[in-house]
């Protein structure tokens, strides 16, 4: 009871604050690689506290050690994420965005998007387009070959052409920013979906399986668009469906009640 009447409203304010500083530094690097090197930092931070418990001289010298280099390295290491905070922080983006230009990014990067899938559909050329949400595909960024380039037509048409090396695999899209290609996707397993459907597609289904994750896929055989979510299917998608849905889901998660400017989610399912 102490503690709690002790306790300001300066106190709570600091609190909060401090606390909303860390979950925007969350969401900074979140799916990166500097998530997984936080997770090595959290590792060392209990082994220390391991030490002190248990009285471990020599572990907790080395510990000490540790921490005493461990600021420059933590700087180096993270030298991608704290260059991206700071120029965010000088633009006034760190904090808070507006919506008219989260919009345009994602109208942008669903144009650049549908604009590639037509040009192949009508050669008939194979593609496979994933786009990460909230479940991070950082694994399966990582077998592939990393691109980390804005999204545009013309570089997915190029991926995808025939007989060059990254056509076969898939393409992952995190945000505004094509992330790598040729990644390997894991095969549905799921017996009832039709036989007609090939590698690509599977790979797709099972994508969306294991994540939250959208893939586009552009058939070789037939030409037609298909569209997977949530372990399901719906192929030769018509373009304005397609359109609909990826704002839809796209779209910042608070605007998730305004008016979708796009017609109604609709197409064919199968499988």
């Amino acid at each position: 009871m102490d503690l709690l009447t002790s306790i300001s409203a300066k106190d709570i304010v600091d609190i909060l604050i401090v606390s909303y500083v860390i979950y925007k530094l969350i969401l900074l690097v979140r799916g990166t690689r500097a998530i997984q090197l936080m997770k090595g930092i959290l590792v060392v931070v209990i082994t220390w506290v391991f030490s002190i418990w248990f009285k471990l001289s020599t572990l907790q010298w080395m510990m000490n050690q540790t921490f005493t280099f461990g600021v420059l390295g933590v700087i180096i290491i993270f030298q991608p994420e704290l260059r991206r905070a700071l120029e965010q922080l000088g633009r006034g983006k760190l904090f808070s965005r507006s919506s008219s230009e989260e919009d345009q990014d994602v109208n942008k990067r669903i144009s650049e998007v549908i604009r590639a899938a037509n040009y192949l559909a009508k050669r008939k050329i194979g593609a496979l387009i994933v786009f990460e949400k909230e479940t991070g595909l950082t694994d399966y960024v990582e077998s592939g070959i990393a691109i980390e380039s804005k999204i545009s037509a013309e570089l997915l048409i190029n991926i995808f052409i025939p007989n060059t090396p990254l056509h076969d695999g898939a393409v992952i899209i995190r945000q505004g920013q094509l992330m790598a290609a040729g990644c390997y996707l894991p095969l549905s397993e799921n017996p009832f979906i039709s036989k007609e459907l090939g590698t690509r597609h599977r790979a797709a289904i099972g994508m969306s399986e294991v994540s939250d994750a959208m893939c586009i896929i552009v058939s070789e055989e037939t030409g037609q668009i298909s569209l997977t979510m949530n372990g399901h299917i719906v192929r030769d998608i018509k373009e304005e469906s397609l359109i609909a849905k990826l704002f839809e889901e796209l779209k910042p998660k608070a605007k998730t009640n305004e008016k979708n400017p796009f017609l109604k989610w609709r197409g064919r399912s199968n499988g």
